[in-house]
């Protein structure tokens, strides 16, 4: 048995068999580990073989001095069945072990800032977590898509957490489902239909307030923290401008996707499903539609600036000139506008709020690093955002 100490957690590591044989030391090593301890534990049965009743009863032990859930990690199928068989899966907090599964030859059907998402099989994709995001964020982000669906949000019912490699994966049942990403990049024509159809979806989204109770995080007040984070690069003039300009955003309590774009946005049959709904929040609808423009005018407007073409039509899932037409049948359709100069208008409103998104992203990119955090507050936030500020108008919708 060995134990490790990581983010307020003790982990003891139990292996082998446990029986009459050695459940009386391996009680002992147990107790002595957790003695005297403050952190949360948790019980990793990875390479646990076998558990017996004398073993059973040292889980017992622990459990009653812990007096609260004792978690059971990466409990093997034997070992679960065992346990359910006793009644201990009801006494422990059990997680079976994830099953691995491989991407190698699968399609790639879409990526993202967390991961990638790639088809199994014909009935199958997997969206696989970039290395270093841990299990607690992706069971997370399946939680509030599960929150998601049942408010009404049409969200890919996810049935299995997977590891993949060293990184983790969610699988999603959808039956020979695209995104419309890859249905735009093969058939522009169909730009009208499917981004007119997509700005529909997203204003029904936006018509779900989620109940009080619901977990999601408020955007605006997500803003105001972020903000308070990068005080040290601007001066208190500069500060005070952009919270006052994000306090003026009207108080909302709406579903706000987060990510809505192209390549969260599968089409099963007609039927429209989404499979990305991790930054779920609530708050102005303004804030997802910035974010549409952000990735449909205003990112493929700067190329030659840090990002290669490549990088951006990764990022949109189809040919950068796309983006555009894509911006204006989803803009039009939104706010029930048709002409040009109906829609040029929008734009130019919304460009301060584009901005404010471009500049967090832009600035949370940079993580820890205070000399790229600091030249980014420059030239995206100080250069961009505080003159628009400047001549921004109330929204309105």
């Amino acid at each position: 048995m060995r134990t490790s100490i990581e983010n307020n957690t003790l982990t003891i590591f139990l292996d082998g068999r446990i029986d009459t044989s050695n459940a009386t030391q391996t009680e002992k090593e147990v107790l002595a580990a957790v003695e005297g301890r403050t952190e949360d534990i948790v019980i990793d049965a990875e390479k646990l073989e076998y558990i017996s009743s004398a073993g059973l009863r040292v889980l017992m032990k622990l459990r009653k001095l812990t007096k609260k859930a004792l978690p059971m990690i990466n409990v093997s199928r034997d070992i679960y069945d065992i346990l359910e068989t006793t009644g201990f899966t009801e006494l422990l907090d059990v997680k079976k072990a994830l099953r691995n599964i491989s991407v190698e030859g699968c399609e790639l059907i879409g990526s993202g800032g967390y991961g990638r998402v790639y088809r199994i099989d014909p009935e199958t994709i997997v969206k696989v977590y970039n290395p270093g995001i841990g299990l607690s964020f992706v069971e997370q982000e399946r939680a509030t898509s599960q929150k998601a669906f049942l408010m009404g949000v049409p969200t890919a019912i996810s049935y299995d957490v997977v590891k993949c490699g060293d990184c983790y994966g969610v699988v999603y049942e959808l039956l020979n489902a695209q995104t419309t990403a890859q249905i735009i990049s093969a058939d522009p024509s169909k730009i009208p239909q499917i981004s007119g159809a997509s700005a529909m979806l997203l204003k029904k989204l936006h018509a779900i307030v989620p109940d009080e109770d619901s977990g999601l995080p408020d955007r605006k007040q997500k803003f105001i923290s972020w903000l308070d984070s990068i005080s040290e690069f601007l001066t208190a003039e500069e500060a005070d401008k952009v919270k006052s300009f994000i306090n003026a955003i009207p108080d909302r309590k709406t579903f706000l996707h987060g990510d809505y774009n192209a390549k969260n946005i599968m089409m099963n049959g007609s039927e429209f499903l989404l499979i990305d709904i991790g930054d779920a929040t609530t708050g102005h609808p303004v804030f997802d539609i910035a974010g549409l423009m952000l990735a449909y005018l205003i990112l493929p407007s700067t190329r030659g600036g840090a990002r290669s073409d490549e990088e951006l039509k990764r990022l949109l899932g189809f040919d950068l000139d796309l983006g555009q037409k894509v911006w204006g049948v989803m803009c039009g359709a939104y706010f029930g506008v048709s002409t040009p100069e109906e829609i040029g208008a929008i734009t130019q409103k919304l460009m301060p709020y584009c901005l404010l998104l471009m500049s967090y992203q832009s600035i949370n990119v940079a993580g820890d690093n205070k000399e790229s955090i600091k030249v980014r507050v420059d030239l995206v936030l100080r250069k961009r955002l505080l003159p628009a500020i400047e001549n921004a108008q109330p929204l309105d919708f």
